[in-house]
């Protein structure tokens, strides 16, 4: 016998720990993404609209 140690379960364990720290890091930076900058960017919008709509009735009702 030689002295290399097996490589049986390492390809395992490396696969799966690239897995998980692929999916935990794609998640987090997907709700940073989304939370952070996405729907502060909505609201944004919603409400530039909204102040729009409510300029356009009033200039209407003069």
């Amino acid at each position: 016998m030689s002295n290399i140690a097996p490589i049986v379960g390492r390809l395992r364990k490396g696969l799966v720990m690239d897995l998980s720290v692929a999916t935990g890091l794609g998640m987090g930076m997907g709700y940073y993404f989304w939370y952070g900058y996405h729907v502060p960017a909505v609201r944004r919008r919603d409400a530039y609209y909204a102040k729009l709509e409510q300029q356009r009735a009033a200039n209407a009702h003069a």
